[in-house]
């Protein structure tokens, strides 16, 4: 991945690029989401923060939520294995972009996590994927997609075919990839504020996560998790009195 796309890529997921060996966190271990606040002074928000990603979807309440109306003319022009999880990356100036509480979100970023890190009813799905976006004050909105297994997805796979198999290893993408195809039809959500689910946990995060799940075949499946060490899904985190809405 060249400098300015691994800049956007650290930013928006909160990795810290700078840190030691020493601090890096994983899934598994002596590094393991349970310990990451303790990894890093940087990473406090992981174990004292009261907003933290992922929930379990239970209670919720009904409000007048609009259906999401995102514009993604744009195809991701690269394909990143991050270690932890594999990253769809797209061009600084790209016009992707979302409309939440009447401010512009621009799409910088998509990857995934099997299972899903956001259960509903305490069900896990077998993938989750997260589009991450900025508005211009640097906050984030994530739109969160899940998947179960079944029919074969056709956008899935042309990202699949270019699947970067090392860690740190970068791909450019030879196919345009129609993110509109990777939403659901009915674009309807539930909604809570959270945080990033990977370190340092920053909160403040617009979480709109679509109720209706797309599919991927098993094999599809297999494809990522085969190039990933682990399981890359963070515990569900207490609500502590947060409301979900829909």
């Amino acid at each position: 991945m060249n400098t300015a796309l691994r800049s956007v890529a650290f930013l928006t997921l909160g990795l810290l690029s700078t840190c030691a060996t020493a601090n890096e966190w994983s899934y598994e271990g002596e590094s393991a989401p349970e310990y990451w606040g303790e990894l890093n002074p940087d990473y406090f928000m992981c174990s004292k923060g009261m907003n933290q990603s992922p929930v379990d979807i239970t209670a919720v309440m009904k409000t007048r939520l609009m259906p999401l109306k995102p514009r993604y003319p744009q195809s991701p022009i690269s394909l990143s294995h991050e270690g932890y999880t594999v990253m769809a990356n797209f061009a600084d100036d790209n016009k992707n972009s979302v409309k939440i509480d009447g401010e512009l979100f621009m799409l910088r970023q998509l990857h995934f996590h099997a299972p899903s890190e956001n259960t509903v009813g305490g069900k896990h799905y077998p993938l989750e994927m997260h589009l991450v976006h900025q508005n211009a004050q640097g906050e984030t909105t994530v739109v969160a997609v899940m998947f179960t297994t079944g029919t074969p997805n056709n956008e899935l796979q042309k990202l699949w075919h270019e699947m970067p198999r090392e860690a740190d290893e970068s791909v450019a993408l030879t196919q345009d990839v129609d993110i509109k195809k990777l939403l659901p039809a009915r674009t309807m959500y539930y909604r809570y504020s959270g945080s990033l689910t990977t370190p340092p946990c920053t909160e403040g995060v617009r979480w709109l996560v679509m109720k209706e799940p797309l599919s991927l075949s098993a094999e599809q499946l297999k494809t990522l998790t085969r190039v990933l060490p682990h399981e890359n899904n963070r515990p569900v985190q207490p609500g502590h009195g947060r409301v979900i809405i829909e």
